[in-house]
């Protein structure tokens, strides 16, 4: 097995946590839409947040195989705690690359303790999948800025403490003129929007957020001025692999729902699962679920490598995510009409999966980015 003993022992004890702490209340947080606050604490006392972060700077330093692995069994409990880890990651990694010294100073702890509440503020109405629609502009005041604009479908805004913010700069210059600030929500001029009502993962906390004449110091911006896009750019295709990872989870959890169930429910005097037609429904899922598991581990290991493992994550997160769509309905299918009745998991899990099609690049960009690598780079293997 290619896993090492670091790796075993990290996911068994996510599996633990998932099974014996996450799962046991998905159905409430999914039903409440409440945000587990409780929980993040613990994972942080885990070490389950900011899991690449080095040992030098506080963190357990673990490699990407270690965050796909912690993703998975997290999803495996409830995607929507997987979601909150994978944001911690994006924002630690942030922090790490591209943080001064007095920003990780005052953040980087709090954050993966789950003390302080992070949001990653790229999306507005004009600027989903196209970023360079961005319209928040960021104005220099003396020796600091001062912020107006708005954001939509932030992850945990109307939780969050403090936002990492894409904003321009510079009007002329594209995507070579926005920059990253780090904005105080509870600031003067901070408004947030209601929490949206979604179809699935709904724990997860996802609103608008309204800047009007935010005044930031001079030390908010993270990185170098005008180069925003291209650091928040950088950390996707590890978002991309948590994404990936993530959808392995539900799949996962769907398989396992979908093979217990299949051993108890009877029809015409006998188990379902002596059916070849349910077999054949559990076979496939099986085996697409352990070719996204690959896939994901493989993108991750060419991370780790220091390779450019652009297409490997997008084949991933497509790959995976278009998985847990269709392997989470035949989850259903297997469970009949109790599976589209609320409070089944495998209705959860299907409602879960959708947005992994959507979210960190819709899957259609993600085939965009597979054909432009193949034309740059070429199709040999």
């Amino acid at each position: 097995m290619y896993l090492n003993e670091t790796h075993h022992q990290v996911r068994d004890m996510a599996r633990e946590f998932a099974n014996g702490v996450i799962r046991p209340i998905a159905e409430q947080l999914d039903r409440d839409e409440s945000f587990p606050a409780d929980i993040y604490e613990q994972m942080g006392a885990l070490g389950l947040f900011g899991i690449g972060v080095p040992e030098s700077m506080g963190g357990p330093g673990f490699d990407t195989v270690t965050y796909a692995i912690v993703m998975e069994e997290l999803s495996r409990g409830y995607a929507s705690v997987a979601d909150q880890c994978g944001l911690v990651e994006l924002i630690s990694t942030l922090l790490v690359r591209h943080g001064s010294d007095e920003q990780r100073a005052s953040l980087l702890s709090d954050v993966m303790t789950a003390k302080t509440k992070v949001a990653y503020c790229i999306t507005e109405p004009e600027a989903g999948t196209d970023v360079s629609g961005i319209r928040t502009e960021a104005v220099r005041d003396g020796n600091g800025w001062v912020l107006n604009g708005g954001k939509i479908w932030i992850h945990n805004a109307p939780v969050a403490d403090v936002g990492f913010v894409l904003a321009r700069t510079d009007r002329e210059a594209g995507n070579r003129g926005m920059s990253i600030f780090v904005v105080d929500l509870h600031a003067d001029g901070v408004e947030r929007g209601p929490k949206e009502h979604k179809m699935g993962q709904r724990a997860s906390q996802v609103g608008a957020l309204n800047f009007t004449d935010v005044k930031l110091p001079a030390g908010s911006m993270l990185g170098e001025e005008n180069r925003g896009f291209h650091m928040m750019m950088s950390v996707l295709d590890k978002g991309r692999v948590g994404i990936a990872s993530l959808a392995v989870g539900i799949g996962q959890a769907g398989l396992e729902a979908a093979v217990d169930y299949a051993q108890q429910r009877k029809q015409f005097r006998k188990q379902i699962s002596e059916f070849q037609g349910v077999q054949w429904l559990l076979a496939d899922m099986a085996k697409d679920i352990e070719a996204a598991r690959l896939l994901v581990h493989s993108a991750a290991a060419q991370i780790d490598a220091g390779l450019n493992a652009t297409k490997a994550c997008s084949m991933a997160k497509c790959f995976a995510g278009d998985m847990a769509v269709a392997r989470t309905a035949d989850a259903v299918q297997v469970f009949g009409g109790s599976g589209y009745i609320r409070g089944f998991e495998v209705e959860r899990l299907y409602r879960d999966a959708k947005i992994t099609q959507i979210y960190e690049g819709t899957n259609q960009i993600q085939r965009m980015i597979i054909a432009r690598e193949l034309f740059k780079h070429g199709a040999a293997a």
